[in-house]
């Protein structure tokens, strides 16, 4: 009877969700502590809840402070140089500039947050695109598939989910498929140039217009808060702390914690000006925090109750053991067109745990099926997914329409997880 209670709180959050009907943070909580009172726990759930936050708590930590450390980079305008040196070396050649653009999106991900690459990129290569004659389509695309794959990293909101959803620290999770996701970049610079080839083969003879739209520099960011003296101290700063957290020399959330104390104090000495700055972040952090928490309680509840265990049972009788065995494998398969189909709160925290819970009685190791999940699910997926509102927000600063957008992009998305999966598989990081 437990794996029915299990399977219909799943089937509630992920309708709930996806249907918009409630936010996550409200679904995450009431639904699981709602289907537990109906089975039959009442004194226990509070237990349970507190173990699952306690599980959360270093992965919420981190994340808030991940975000305000790159909120105050980006405001002290750490990147503002680069994109400059960018455009000015992309010159007039489609393929640079497509690589440029690639680049661009990376570094300025480095934040974690879709909306801010594509209010950055978008508008400062949308112009050099029209001037040269490039598609739209391109910028969009090539901007998706950058932003995609670092969406990745440690303190992505994909891999901050698995690792919450798991109980798995982040680096355990990510740090091992290091080389494979660095692969994935280079496999998107690869699919920039080419498409920078094609641009290039389709203009010969066109005429691009006498604007010159690299004479001025970017000012997208605030001048009143940038700090162009410290760009070095910054970019030290920032290598450092991706370094210490690479090679564990502490605990992700310590890490960033002391890194933000360090940027705010040296950016901003004026308590004034530390406390407009992290109240400009406040919001995006405390966003995603309140999710995470309530992740806690939802896998909280369902480990505790045992509903995990009971549906993974269940399931594991009808699955073919070859089949059981290569679950891995098939998540990294399907994992990026599932962006099209779940939202990152209800595949992670619906989803995922009872994948876990399936490979598990097949002794397929969780951190095998994360890693797989990570390497597509709302990562190189989230970008052309609708149930995101940063693909409309890229769709519309690039201004193309979302079934143009997704045709060009799944293909190439589709081809960069693999291409993750394969290196993954290689490095024997995947079982098969």
């Amino acid at each position: 009877m437990l794996a029915v209670w299990g399977l219909l709180t799943i089937l509630l959050l992920l309708i709930l969700v996806i249907k918009k009907l409630v936010s996550p943070v409200v679904a995450l909580i009431l639904v699981p502590v709602a289907i537990a009172g109906l089975a039959g726990f009442s004194s226990e759930i509070p237990a349970f809840i507190g173990d699952g936050l306690r599980d959360i708590a270093p992965t919420g930590v981190m994340f808030i402070f991940a975000i305000l450390f790159f909120g105050v980079l980006m405001d002290a305008g750490t990147f503002k140089p680069i994109i400059n040196a960018l455009l000015k070396l992309a010159g007039s050649s489609p393929p640079k500039v497509a690589i440029a653009t690639a680049v661009l999106a990376m570094i300025i991900h480095l934040d974690g947050s879709g909306a801010v690459t594509f209010l950055v990129v978008i508008p400062a290569m949308l112009p050099v695109y029209e001037v040269l004659g490039m598609k739209k389509q391109t910028l969009a695309c090539i901007t998706a598939l950058a932003a995609g794959t670092m969406n990745i990293l440690p303190w992505g909101g994909p891999t901050i989910r698995a690792s919450a959803s798991l109980g798995i620290p982040v680096t355990e999770l990510f740090n091992p498929i290091l080389i494979p996701v660095l692969f994935g970049l280079l496999t998107v610079l690869i699919i920039a140039y080419v498409l920078g080839k094609q641009e290039e083969k389709r203009l010969i003879g066109y005429q691009a217009s006498e604007l010159n739209v690299f004479s001025t520099e970017s000012n997208i960011l605030n001048s009143r808060l940038e700090r162009p003296k410290l760009f070095f101290p910054n970019i030290i700063l920032i290598f450092t702390a991706i370094g210490c957290l690479i090679v564990g020399l502490a605990a992700p959330h310590v890490i960033f914690m002391i890194a933000f104390s360090i940027a705010l104090v040296l950016n901003y000495p004026k308590i004034s000006d530390q406390k407009y700055i992290v109240d400009s972040h406040a919001k995006e952090a405390l966003m995603m925090a309140s999710i995470l928490f309530a992740a806690g309680c939802f896998t909280g509840v369902l480990k505790g109750t045992g509903m995990i265990g009971a549906m993974a049972a269940s399931v594991e009788s009808i699955i073919p053991d070859p089949l059981g065995h290569q679950l891995p494998l098939l998540t990294g398969i399907v994992a990026m067109p599932a962006s099209l189909l779940f939202d990152p709160d209800s595949f992670y925290f619906g989803i995922l745990p009872l994948l876990v819970g399936i490979g598990e009685n097949f002794q397929v190791e969780a951190i095998e099926i994360g890693r797989a999940a990570i390497m597509g699910q709302m990562t190189t997926g989230f970008a052309v997914s609708p149930l995101t509102g940063s693909t409309f927000l890229l769709i519309g600063l690039a201004r193309v329409e979302l079934g143009e957008h997704q045709v060009k992009t799944i293909p190439f998305a589709f081809l960069v997880t693999m291409v993750i999966l394969a290196v993954s598989i290689i490095m024997g990081l995947i079982s098969i």
